[in-house]
């Protein structure tokens, strides 16, 4: 194993690929391929500064940390949708391509045998394939909808560069088997969004107060339509404010108590 490497990531995948038969396949792959070397030369990125990991239906692209990120952003905001729309112009039905995109930094290794290692990999390709950004691109205007992980967000983005507007990214908490992965996604909050849940403080056990060693009576309490409350005490024990002993309401529907 050679020592982890700091890296960009980016991950493109094309929707409903596997509905497609395998003439249709081909097309969209090869249409994904330009699409990719497109990006990467308006982003400066060339040959020396990256490798590609092909997934069948997608690409992983891993980037040298010293190619500029605000640039590939800026790409993949603007220059990346015109092509999608260009090539999607002269395209059939059935030849349309629409791609999810997700951008992240962090640490990957690279094997013996060429595989990439990492969490931070394992992550970016579970928001890749995360419902929020799949209904993102479904409910969308657009042929391409992007994800940035949290330290793209925390380093890039919030800082609002020129042709990275910082507001048009929103914050979303992705489901995975390790947990919860907080990301930002670009153009609105889909309605059908997968999105977990926030967590919920869990509610205050009650407490259980042992009955009293001397066996206590009953409380009973009446409610009047006055919202007076009177009762009686039939022998419980009281200490300390608390009462210990069967405790019954008695009143008309609507009664205060």
């Amino acid at each position: 194993m050679t020592h982890p490497l700091n890296r960009t990531l980016l991950l493109l995948d094309i929707e409903k690929f596997s509905d497609r038969d395998d003439v249709e396949q081909t097309y969209l792959r090869r249409m994904l391929y330009d699409v990719v070397e497109r990006v990467l030369q308006s982003a400066g990125i060339d040959q020396t500064l990256h490798l590609r990991a092909d997934r069948g239906d997608g690409v992983l692209v891993m980037i040298d940390a010293n190619a500029s990120l605000p640039l590939l952003l800026r790409v993949l905001l603007t220059e990346a949708p015109a092509q999608l729309r260009e090539v999607n112009r002269m395209a059939s039905s059935a030849a349309q391509i629409r791609l999810r995109a997700v951008v992240a930094t962090g640490f990957v290794t690279v094997d013996a045998v060429d595989g990439w290692v990492g969490s931070d990999l394992n992550h970016a390709c579970r928001l890749l394939d995360a419902d929020v950004l799949r209904a993102a691109l479904r409910e969308g205007s657009s042929d391409i909808a992007l994800c940035v992980s949290e330290s793209v967000h925390a380093g890039i983005v919030r800082h609002d560069h020129t042709g990275i507007p910082a507001d048009a990214f929103h914050p979303i908490t992705v489901r995975s088997k390790n947990g919860p992965l907080k990301a930002w996604l670009h153009g609105p909050v889909p309605t059908a969004a997968g999105t977990a849940p926030p967590a919920q403080d869990a509610a205050p056990a009650r407490r259980q107060d042992p009955a009293p060693a001397d066996g206590g009576g009953a409380v009973e309490f009446h409610g009047t339509n006055s919202g007076v409350v009177a009762g009686q005490i039939n022998g419980p024990m009281i200490q300390g404010g608390v009462i210990n002993g069967g405790v019954t309401f008695n009143g008309a529907p609507g009664d205060r108590r």
